[in-house]
């Protein structure tokens, strides 16, 4: 009987031995060195970026803050430093796949090509490039660019995208390149650029700031639907497991909807106070319903 209790007890060490992995790739940087580098963004409105308050903020910047706590769980860490750093559409890739920064929740689209560079998590966003005029320019349409100046940020797949279109249609349309969301919104607004074009949300964000949001209007189809998620090192199964992980059991447990009010149907601190006003789109619903990682 002795013997029989001690068999068993063997076999189950080894199992779970067998069934403990070891750690690797950021999960393992983390814990040797008990810290963690978080990407931060200056004006990814409502994203990631620095309030009136100058206090770190944002939908995005929320959720990263999230998978800290989730890590430092995980790895039964009693203190575990973040450390951040400040990144441009630019910059935010190259940083991700040389493993500088850990992790980049903001406004960034996953696309095949990126995928080459770095890993995507579950995507927490949709976004449509569209256009963003006064109201009183006659422009409602992408073809009604030809032969005008439109600013784009510098970097975005929304560059790429304008490039493609203008090429494609012959359209001699002169593109002016903002090196961030405020940037673009500034270009047009003092008359540079007659349109700008970006994700749909972003230019909500940047009329909910405006001196005048009753001059502007967001016009166009959608070229495009895009996924925004969270970079990471390519490859890191571990880690995006952990990353993954939160993002859906937000999204089931209510909190994640109840973030998205928080951003996107309340007041920010932002200029004193603005509220961006972008209800929660079907494609939103329908990713909270049936999360995915995959690329639109």
């Amino acid at each position: 009987m002795i013997r029989s209790l001690l068999a068993a007890a063997g076999l189950a060490l080894c199992a779970a031995a067998a069934g403990a992995q070891p750690l690797d790739g950021t999960l393992k940087k983390i814990k040797d060195t008990g810290t963690i580098t978080v990407a931060t963004r200056g004006a990814s409105i409502p994203f990631n970026y620095l309030d009136d308050n100058n206090k770190q903020a944002g939908f995005a910047w929320e959720i990263s803050q999230r998978v800290v706590e989730q890590v430092k769980k995980d790895l039964k860490l009693a203190r575990l430093e973040v450390r951040t750093l400040e990144v441009t559409p630019q910059t935010r890739i190259p940083l991700v796949a040389n493993q500088t920064v850990d992790l980049e929740c903001s406004s960034t689209t996953n696309n095949a090509e990126r995928q080459n560079q770095v890993s995507f998590s579950t995507t927490f966003f949709v976004v449509g490039a569209r256009l963003l005029v006064r109201k009183n320019s006659g422009i409602k349409h992408w073809s009604d660019l030809v032969g005008k100046n439109v600013v784009v940020s510098a970097g975005t797949t929304a560059e790429r995208m304008l490039r493609q279109l203008n090429e494609k249609n012959k359209w001699g349309i002169n593109i002016i390149l903002a090196k961030d969301i405020n940037e673009n919104f500034l270009t047009v607004e003092t008359g540079r650029a007659v349109a700008a074009t970006q994700d749909d949300i972003i230019l909500y964000s940047n009329i909910a700031r405006a001196r005048k949001p009753a001059d502007w209007e967001v016009v166009g189809v959608p070229q495009q639907k895009e996924a925004y998620g969270c970079m990471l090192r390519k490859g890191d199964t571990a880690f995006k497991k952990v990353v993954d992980g939160v993002i859906t059991g937000m999204m089931r447990s209510g909190e994640f909807s109840a973030l998205y009010e928080k951003y996107f149907l309340k007041p920010i601190a932002v200029k004193g106070s603005v509220t961006i006003g972008f209800p929660m789109s079907s494609d939103m619903q329908e990713l909270v319903r049936h999360p995915s990682d995959q690329p639109l």
